[in-house]
């Protein structure tokens, strides 16, 4: 079957920038180490001019749930974080739409699993009772692993996760506190920097497992949107212009991200590693994208079959062109 849909959205720019003084709205959001969200490069390329939007970055998030969890408790307007932790959330309770996705997987924009060069890890099967840095639990790269040992027909706890913050991925693994580093497909940038200093090598990552797939999406609350459709709508447009102009303008891009990763105080240097975005040309959602992983927390008991529909969760706004 066919589908056509193309996913809503809202935006945000970046670091700290004020608010203008003709701004009707302000969208508030927690930035990622190492890496700019679409909508804040839309904003540096000055998409948004003329909306009446403004944007706030109001710290770092340590990972997607926590995005989610200060989207709920009304801290920003904004959330971005892994579907299956989107869906998660939903699922608990929380009215969200999922937006345009932040990100896509393939084998430019992908999550990889790292060792040591020298490590006896090899392949799927050898990730068992291993020790495994994430960024966070409970989100994409929890999930790919879960997934991974599934596939194989091993117990999908069988492996250690403990969270590490994207930029001491390399220093864990490198001193050996962790058998394997998990970099995930929105942080090529710590992950250029690391393969610069050799020694390591991948063994697996997540389009092994899942495939071509959005990786997450950038979450609203429905009632935001309703709220403000002409707001949402401009932040839609702005941010699919800026996925698209990275894929197209990858050198220019990478300029941004130096220019404001330098400007939050973080490491300029990691952004000629960025490796774009990964999304379809025009930003689309696809069923899958979120079908996938609602077929697996229904396997795993987490949600009720039937209890989510990916047509509900995916915001529909228009004509653009999808497949199941």
């Amino acid at each position: 079957m066919t589908t056509t849909f193309r996913t809503l959205a809202l935006s945000t720019a970046l670091g700290l920038s004020l608010t203008p003084a003709w701004a009707d709205v302000t969208l508030r959001y927690l930035a990622s180490q190492g890496g700019l969200s679409a909508f804040e490069l839309a904003n540096e390329l000055g998409y948004f001019e003329g909306t009446g939007i403004a944007f706030e970055n109001v710290g770092y998030a340590q990972g997607g749930p926590a995005s989610l969890v200060a989207l709920a408790g009304g801290s920003v307007e904004i959330g971005s974080a892994a579907t299956a932790a989107v869906l998660n959330s939903i699922a608990a309770g929380n009215d969200f739409v999922a937006a345009y996705p932040s990100n896509g997987i393939n084998d430019q924009a992908q999550s990889i699993f790292y060792v040591l060069e020298d490590s006896s890890i090899r392949t799927i099967e050898d990730i068992v009772g291993k020790t495994i840095a994430v960024n966070t639990l409970g989100a994409h790269l929890d999930y790919v692993v879960r997934e991974a040992l599934h596939q194989k027909g091993l117990p999908e706890d069988s492996a250690n996760l403990i969270v590490v913050p994207g930029p001491q991925l390399e220093q864990v693994l490198r001193t050996e506190q962790v058998d394997i580093s998990a970099f995930g497909y929105w942080q090529t940038t710590f992950t250029g920097a690391a393969l610069q200093n050799g020694g390591l090598r991948a063994v697996f990552d997540d389009t092994d497992i899942i495939g071509d797939i959005a990786g997450g999406f950038i979450v609203l609350r429905r009632d935001w949107v309703e709220a403000h459709p002409e707001e949402a709508k401009a932040f839609l447009e702005g941010s699919v212009r800026a996925l698209d102009y990275a894929r197209t303008n990858l050198e220019e891009t990478r300029a941004i991200f130096a220019r404001v990763l330098a400007e939050r105080g973080e490491n300029p240097d990691v952004a000629q590693f960025f490796a774009g975005y990964g999304v379809r040309e025009g930003g689309p959602a696809v069923e899958r994208d979120v079908q996938f992983w609602i077929d697996v927390l229904e396997r795993q008991g987490t949600i009720q079959p039937g209890q989510l529909v990916a047509q509900d969760i995916l915001y529909v706004t228009g004509d653009g062109p999808a497949t199941n």
